[in-house]
């Protein structure tokens, strides 16, 4: 008998929140909520687009870095060459 009585409560129960969920003030409320979650989307949108064109500027400016230092370390390799070559001929 304790077993029907809680199963019944439960139907009404279920019952009363189905209608409670399906109101008119509750689908208002899902409607701002849905709408409040967008905007947060398109922020997040607009966060990961500016680090993203951050990072794609942050690694062209590190290639021309890397580009400078490997021309400059060419550079020495001939000087140092050319100076061993003068060296030589000079003995």
């Amino acid at each position: 008998m304790e077993t029907a009585r809680l199963i019944s409560y439960g139907f009404l129960l279920g019952t009363a929140g189905v209608s409670i969920l399906s109101s008119k003030d509750a689908n208002c409320l899902y409607t701002h909520l849905t709408a409040a979650v967008k905007r947060g989307g398109d922020s997040v949108k607009k966060t990961w687009t500016t680090l993203k064109e951050n990072c794609e500027d942050i690694n062209v400016d590190a290639d021309d870095i890397n580009q400078k230092r490997a021309q400059k370390a060419r550079e020495q390799e001939i000087a140092d060459a050319k100076a061993l070559l003068a060296q030589q001929d000079a003995a």
